[in-house]
């Protein structure tokens, strides 16, 4: 197999935890230069996420920042433009649905330069979602794509690209079930915070649709406090600036804390009773762990956890998220949906 060189490009929290998984497979046999946008850059939440998923530091920190989706897009791809000029990597890899997804896959297309998409394939069929014009978009640029599910590869085939397409297994997974015992063991989230399993329903909630619109998450924060068990709300940034709009004072139930680290989230969420979220990657990560899931939408990308009957699509009205949060949890088997563990070693070997 020839040695490549592979330029990575990540900008958020979720794509660490996707990256962990390939870069740890794909770094001796290739060689890899890790590009950070810095998209969704805090210092503190980086730091940690590095240490706790044994991960390098980014060779390249492009310092983009916030914006609206069309100028964080475009100052990403002048930053990466000369780079990858510069760099001349065989491939581009890029993760997910995000702004610097579309920048990388965008640059790659212009210069001619190969790319190669993980969690390629995947469809909430709503084109109002900027990450559903994202992952569309970089599909049909890409020359590999790595598909978590096997519907995700059929979504694929219904808009015609069938070259270069592989049902890998989901890369979130492996990062799960590797880290998953070490949360467990070495975790102290669950005691800092007074929890006992499954007595508590973990929330997290940062989409625009959920968190901009300050009457709607009102309308969830009551919901919330309409619940008898304790409800953990790891408060993302962008929630945090909602909720001093409110001028929000969480009711008895509800526990504001700091977003939490990598082993930090996967304790909370392995011990919640329940789970409610916006997130697609919480809804896998519920699903993986066997938590019952309410999904603050009204469609998912990961339609599978649905059909399994693990995750509910509420919506964001409060009466249908309480019958939601309320209802008898699923029972019989869950499928495997997502793999087993070792989708990272699959695209390494699919990438010369």
């Amino acid at each position: 197999m020839a040695r490549l060189k592979v330029l990575t490009v990540v900008g958020t929290r979720p794509q660490y935890i996707k990256a962990a998984a390939v870069s740890r497979a794909l770094r001796p046999l290739h060689d890899e230069l890790l590009v950070d946008t810095g998209q969704h850059y805090d210092a503190n939440m980086s730091d940690v996420f590095l240490q706790e998923l044994e991960m390098p530091r980014p060779d390249r920190n492009l310092g983009v920042g916030s914006g609206s989706h069309g100028e964080q897009t475009a100052r990403m791809m002048l930053a990466l433009e000369p780079l990858v000029k510069s760099e001349a990597p065989d491939l581009v890899l890029v993760y997910g649905d995000t702004n610097s997804t579309l920048a990388g896959a965008l640059v790659a297309a212009k210069l001619g330069v190969r790319l190669a998409h993980v969690e390629a394939g995947l469809r909430s069929f709503n084109r109002g979602m900027p990450e559903e014009i994202n992952r569309v978009l970089t599909d049909h640029c890409a020359d590999l794509l790595f598909c978590p599910t096997q519907t995700a590869a059929e979504n694929l085939r219904a808009e015609g690209i069938t070259r270069g397409v592989h049902t890998t297994g989901d890369v979130m997974a492996d990062t799960l079930l590797r880290y998953l015992p070490r949360a467990k063991e070495s975790s102290g989230a669950p005691a800092r915070l007074g929890l006992e399993a499954a007595s508590y329903v973990l929330v997290t909630l940062h989409r625009p649709s959920n968190v901009d619109d300050l009457r709607r998450l009102a309308a969830l924060l009551g919901v919330l406090a309409r619940l008898e068990d304790r409800a953990v709300f790891p408060v993302h940034p962008r929630t945090r600036v909602s909720l001093a709009e409110l001028g929000y004072s969480a009711a008895p139930n509800i526990s504001l804390i700091d977003p939490v680290g990598y082993l930090d989230m996967l304790a909370l969420e392995a011990g919640a009773r329940r789970i409610v979220t916006d997130s697609g990657g919480v809804q896998k990560e519920a699903y993986i762990l066997g938590v019952p899931c309410v999904t603050c939408r009204t469609e998912t990308e990961w339609t599978e956890t649905l059909d399994a009957g693990w995750n509910v699509l509420a919506g964001s009205e409060p009466e249908g998220v309480l019958e939601a949060v309320l209802r008898p949890p699923p029972g019989g088997e869950r499928p495997e949906l997502f793999g087993d563990g070792h989708a990272a070693e699959r695209i390494v070997g699919l990438l010369s």
